[in-house]
């Protein structure tokens, strides 16, 4: 494995010339997430973000400041394909590009003010699968409709997951439109059809799937790692109302598939590499996984040092200036399996992963209600309203809110990093 490969692109003691990039929450020189933007009149094209600015690849590759063919494609899927070492020598070009002086007046009119742009997904993404590996989410949930078996057997054996709808994934700051459904309320004799009247956000970990594998050839556990291209925040908004009447026997479908939102940036494993940290030990009396989901290499580094946040925004606060209130906060251990069990699980029975599939960690809950992903949760399935600043409560978002996730990755003696906003607002049902 080679995703704790450290060098001096991750030196704390590195800077760029790039003004902004210095102390920046997101986007220091140590980050450099790839992304598709485009300016005014302007196709997309692969971007790298520093600071407050993106930095044209493709440009870049045009001028001869940097040989890589795939950032010509016009979205990321031959990037994210590139094997280990090629990606780690073009983050290593990129860097030099934008901490040398003296590259400075060949790159400086290659960058873009990231205001002036807009940011698009950043690969073709050809399937979603999500997951469901917050232990803490799914004792919550569960508890809420078997109080006393909230687990069901399976869990602690196989990483749990079912495949999304890829076509309505979307980046962040698209508007997310109030879905219309059927359910069934408590007190209906039969279902009706309607807006949802429990829309939720879900905290998730997106993984980007780099080199693919054959159809039937699954994906060995000790090199998963090599086949993710990248992370993102992802919010696979809940109907949590149309959810809980048409999940059996099938599981989700219209309470799931209306809209997810993906922050833009793909935070390459390469910038995490100083953020690895062990899996936390399963309980006492929990089975081992089993063989082809054990690794000791994974266990001792699979996991990553990032701190995840959701913030919500009603409209009346704007409208009183007042700034978002931050829900929850928790760290991204809380996964029951790691990354490369779910991407080893999803290939183990030769299902083929393609370069730009997308992966869901599935929503991430801390063990106490300061750190829940859901308002599922939060607000213990409606009975617990949460109270705002502007005096308004939530059991469920309403028209107008706007969620906003963040996710910074630290680390002692290194820089932190951040994923950039994954942030949406509700609109009326049309």
């Amino acid at each position: 494995m080679s995703y704790w490969h450290i060098d001096e692109t991750h030196d704390p003691a590195c800077t760029s010339w790039v003004a902004s990039a210095q102390d920046h929450g997101d986007f220091p020189i140590q980050n450099l997430p790839y992304g598709l933007f485009s300016s005014a009149g302007a196709s997309p094209r692969a971007g790298a973000a520093i600071g407050d600015a993106i930095l044209d690849l493709a440009a870049c590759v045009g001028a001869g400041l940097i040989d890589c063919a795939p950032l010509l494609e016009g979205q990321l899927n031959g990037l994210m394909a590139l094997p280990v070492a090629e990606r780690i020598a073009l983050r290593r070009r990129i860097s030099a590009l934008l901490s040398d002086p003296a590259h400075r007046p060949a790159v400086e009119p290659l960058l873009h003010r990231a205001a002036d742009c807009t940011l698009h997904l950043p690969a073709r993404i050809g399937d979603y699968s999500d997951f469901y590996v917050g232990i803490h989410h799914a004792n919550n949930i569960g508890r809420q409709f078997r109080p006393d078996n909230p687990l069901l057997p399976n869990y602690k054996y196989v990483p749990i997951g079912y495949h999304g709808r890829a076509s309505s994934i979307r980046p962040s700051g698209d508007p997310l439109v109030r879905p219309r459904g059927q359910r069934k309320p408590p007190e209906a004799e039969v279902p009706v059809v309607g807006p949802t009247a429990r829309l939720d956000y879900e905290l998730e970990l997106g993984v980007w799937i780099g080199a693919g594998n054959d159809l039937g050839s699954p994906i060995p556990i000790s090199e998963a790692a090599d086949h993710v291209a990248g992370f993102c925040l992802l919010n696979d908004w809940s109907a949590r109302d149309f959810q809980a009447w048409e999940y059996q026997p099938l599981g989700p479908f219209l309470a799931k598939n209306f809209h997810s939102t993906i922050s833009p940036w793909v935070v390459t494993p390469e910038a995490l590499a100083p953020f690895r940290i062990a899996q936390p030990p399963r309980p006492e009396g929990d089975p081992a996984p089993l063989p082809y989901l054990s690794d000791a290499d994974d266990q001792a580094h699979g996991a990553l040092a990032l701190t995840l946040e959701v913030y919500l925004s009603t409209q009346a606060m704007r409208d009183a200036g007042q700034p978002p209130m931050r829900l929850s906060q928790g760290p991204a251990s809380n996964m029951y399996w790691t990354v490369s069990q779910i991407v080893t699980h999803h290939a183990s029975n030769g299902c083929n992963l393609m370069p730009g599939d997308l992966l869901g960690s599935g929503t991430i809950s801390a063990p106490t209600r300061d750190g829940y992903g859901s308002l599922m949760e939060i607000s213990s399935g409606g009975r617990e309203p949460i109270e705002l600043p502007s005096g308004e409560t939530r059991c469920f978002l309403e028209d107008g809110d706007e969620v906003t996730l963040r996710a910074t990755a630290s680390a002692p003696g290194h820089v932190s990093i951040g994923f950039g906003e994954c942030r949406a607002m509700v609109v009326p049902a049309r």
